[in-house]
């Protein structure tokens, strides 16, 4: 049987609850014929990505799908991309706060998901769950991880789909916030991650096919149209 691996963080910036990680925790053993292999990582830049890469050598799954929390977003949101650079608005659970700089030299500037973001939001409001593909995973620690995974199984030329998804605050956490904070329950989030990964496992991944214009001399060619399906 072909596994999934579920990655939440941990609580982060006085929180003591992560919604990412109550969600993931509650995944069930067995989705789509794929096993369910839960992992909870550090909300740091240097041990959080490391925690994932590990988790996937270890585990070898098909698809990877790392979740996280954004405080503010009033859906759940499947990220379209992962980009090479960190920017961090608070320090990270190990008091580190990189600023304006790259988080791997000689990497591309940007990853692209390669789970069908556009089909998974789609599944996901067809369940009853509010959801929309966002197109900026933020320059903290969750995209210093997406971009990572997805930097990682490129350069080893893994067959494995990675991405990632932002979820809201609970409303256990807005309702301590001094300001109106969109919030949705962790039941609610927690359907929407299985008809994600229920659509990733069941063949929506596939790609459409785009014709890239021809440069002078060069015959045109057909190449995938990344995280658009």
């Amino acid at each position: 049987m072909e596994k999934i691996l579920v990655t939440g963080f941990e609580p982060f910036g006085g929180e003591q609850t992560n919604p990412s990680w109550e969600v993931v925790n509650a995944l069930p053993r067995v989705i789509a014929g794929h096993t369910v292999v839960r992992e909870r990582i550090p909300v740091s830049f240097r041990r959080g990505p490391a925690a994932a890469l590990e988790a996937i050598q270890r585990e070898d799954p098909s698809i990877v799908l790392c979740v996280g929390q954004a405080g503010g977003r009033a859906k759940v949101t499947p990220e379209f991309v992962g980009i090479n650079y960190a920017d961090a608005r608070i320090p990270d659970n190990d008091g580190e706060q990189p600023q304006a700089t790259r988080l791997l030299a000689g990497a591309p500037d940007a990853r692209f998901s390669t789970l069908p973001v556009r089909a998974m939001a789609q599944a996901m409001v067809d369940a009853g769950v509010p959801a929309a593909v966002s197109y900026s995973a933020g320059t903290y620690v969750c995209n210093a991880v997406l971009f990572s995974v997805l930097d990682a199984l490129a350069a080893s030329q893994s067959t494995a789909r990675a991405g990632f998804v932002h979820v809201p605050n609970s409303p256990e956490q807005a309702c301590h916030l001094a300001k109106a904070t969109p919030s949705m329950p962790v039941a609610l989030m927690l359907q929407g991650i299985v008809s994600g990964l229920e659509c990733a496992c069941s063949g929506g991944w596939a790609r459409r096919v785009a014709l890239v214009p021809a440069l002078p001399g060069r015959p045109s060619v057909r190449e995938p149209e990344r995280g658009t399906t």
